[in-house]
């Protein structure tokens, strides 16, 4: 078992302990040990009882506990728990924001066992009577669970592509001689999904129900599905799959028409028609040949929303989007100096094993306690070790950054000698996520036109499918960025990808750059770089406009211009 498998466990128990009353020290001592297995590159696994309580934060009981994971799969204590907890009940424990104790008491108090009934006590202004809860908590929740509520069944799109791939290799290994294919959102790359769709085009219908009646971890809805299309459920995801199934000679048409957006395929074209129109006329033998038999060029599934994408190819500016080769570097990393998993020589090795020419190494700042930002006197040990490594890595590359707090009022959170001490900036927002639109955007504005701000990090702080982001003027932040010359990130970590993707044609537009960054927290957070790759893509993405598609050289051009410029607006 994985090491992060171990940890979802170890943290499943102490939220559930937390409910259940157990006493504060026990709770305190499992949450100690996840916060130093989390930067353990150790695996777990590996290790026996005695060799585990030796790890920093792990005393017998947990490593007992571990030790029961490694032998069993599962932990006796934490099976227990949850055969006591109503499923409602650990679906309100995911309420960010409300903590287990507070759920405890929603529980027992106001009997409350489910999304429903909680949103039903708010309703009836319950919540708020109770003792540590109040009007304001009462609206939060009420908030935080409509969000919930309205995000059932929904996956990341990282989840779900891995879904949908494991299902089609199967397909394909059962059926070689088939055509088959991702379809619908998830080879649009939608960030988040409700269903996963594949469609196989074959002559022998009743082989493919077969195979999916059989199938691990898919229960067919027969009642729901019919000739041409199998509608199931993945069981350990509880999504929602779908395969559409089509003659050989079809699958193309059927392929195009069940990828793309409504939209997409509703626009009125040339001779007053709609591919809606085309696809009836004649089936077709690629997709390309559709395209061309409306004088368009091949349009990138990607790009099939109904959005820029018509407006590009007739004006002959249809952009040829970034690909993953492009990047030639990884900026937004975070190391065992603050709150990452790896050591600074483990990220850095490890980037350069990738094939990658520089890394931007951007711990937290200061004001992050709860992420141990770094203080002033820790900047320079950091900054010696970097040098260090620099000459024994070279001509790899790692830059000097700093992921800089943004304060209330839009001040980020060192004086500017300490801000000169870096290569670049990343300025972001991490708490006073309340704000309304006009105070959070002029937050940003603020941040944005320091002089010392090289890049805006996760503009609006939002979490896909538990947080909605801080409500912002994008296009007003955008603007800013463009007037002070500040790169955008798009954050590819899958619960982020923010920059949002409808946004960065507008940022192009206004000749913003973006810098596809990782937020990686440990060495295997880069290779979500791909999900950034994705947003970039859907927004029309080019290497040229992709801060770290530059080489070592140019970026390193940039930063020293940038801050030559900065020590000269602060004199």
């Amino acid at each position: 078992m994985e090491n992060k498998q171990i940890i979802k466990i170890l943290k499943q128990t102490a939220k559930l302990m937390e409910l259940f009353g157990e006493n504060d020290f026990k709770v305190r001592s499992y949450n100690s040990a996840v916060f130093n297995l989390e930067k353990s590159d150790t695996a777990l696994s590996t290790l026996s009882q005695t060799e585990l309580e030796k790890i920093d934060g792990v005393g017998k009981s947990i490593a007992k506990a571990i030790a029961e994971i490694n032998e069993t799969g599962q932990l006796s204590v934490l099976e227990d728990m949850l055969s006591k907890t109503p499923d409602g009940v650990l679906e309100m424990l995911d309420i960010k924001g409300v903590g287990p104790k507070k759920i405890k008491v929603l529980w027992e108090e106001l009997k409350v066992e489910s999304l429903e009934a909680l949103l039903e006590a708010c309703k009836q202004d319950k919540v708020s009577k109770l003792k540590g809860f109040g009007a304001k908590t009462q609206d939060k929740i009420i908030q935080m669970v409509q969000f919930k509520m309205q995000n059932r069944g929904w996956l990341h799109y990282s989840k779900a592509e891995a879904i949908a791939k494991s299902l089609l290799e199967s397909l394909k290994q059962a059926f070689p001689k088939i055509q088959s294919s991702l379809c619908g959102s998830i080879r649009r790359k939608m960030e988040v999904t409700n269903t996963v769709e594949i469609i196989v085009g074959t002559d022998d219908f009743e082989a493919i129900e077969t195979f999916i009646k059989k199938a691990d971890h898919l229960e067919l809805d027969e009642k729901k599905s019919g000739p041409f299309t199998l509608r199931a459920t993945e069981t350990n995801a509880f999504c929602q799959v779908v395969i559409y199934l089509c003659k050989p000679e079809n699958f193309y048409n059927e392929l195009f028409s069940k990828t793309a957006n409504p939209q997409h395929l509703g626009i009125l074209l040339k001779d007053e028609k709609t591919l809606y129109t085309v696809l009836k006329e004649q089936k077709f033998d690629s997709e390309e040949a559709i395209y061309k038999s409306v004088d368009l060029p091949y349009i990138a599934p990607e790009l099939r929303e109904g959005f820029k994408e018509f407006e590009w190819a007739s004006e002959q500016k249809l952009p040829k989007l970034v690909e993953m080769e492009d990047l030639k570097g990884i900026l937004h990393n975070h190391s065992t100096y603050s709150d990452g998993q790896h050591s600074l020589e483990k990220m850095a090795t490890y980037c350069k094993e990738l094939g990658y020419e520089y890394l931007g190494i951007t711990d937290h700042s200061k004001t992050a306690v709860y992420a141990n930002g770094l203080y002033e006197n820790r900047i320079k040990d950091q900054h010696e070790e970097i040098e260090a490594l620099n000459s024994r890595l070279g001509p790899f590359k790692i830059f000097k950054g700093i992921e800089s707090d943004i304060l209330n009022d839009g001040a980020l959170d060192y004086a500017d000698d300490v801000l000169a001490s870096f290569d670049f900036i990343v300025a972001s927002i991490h708490s006073g996520l309340q704000m309304d639109e006009k105070a959070a955007t002029e937050r940003l504005i603020k941040a944005v036109s320091n002089p010392f701000t090289t890049m805006l990090g996760h503009p609006t702080g939002r979490l896909l499918l538990q947080r909605e982001g801080y409500p912002i003027n994008h296009k007003a932040v955008i603007d800013a960025c463009a007037e002070y010359g500040v790169i955008i990130e798009i954050n590819a970590n899958p619960w982020r990808l923010d920059l949002d993707w409808r946004y960065v044609s507008y940022a192009l537009e206004k000749g913003v750059m973006i810098s596809i960054n990782p937020d990686a927290h440990a060495m295997n957070g880069y290779h979500d770089m791909y999900y950034g790759v994705c947003v970039g893509r859907k927004g029309g993405l080019t290497a040229e406009m992709t801060f770290n598609a530059k080489s070592a050289k140019e970026v390193a051009s940039h930063f020293e211009k940038r801050k030559e410029k900065a020590l000269a607006a602060v004199k």
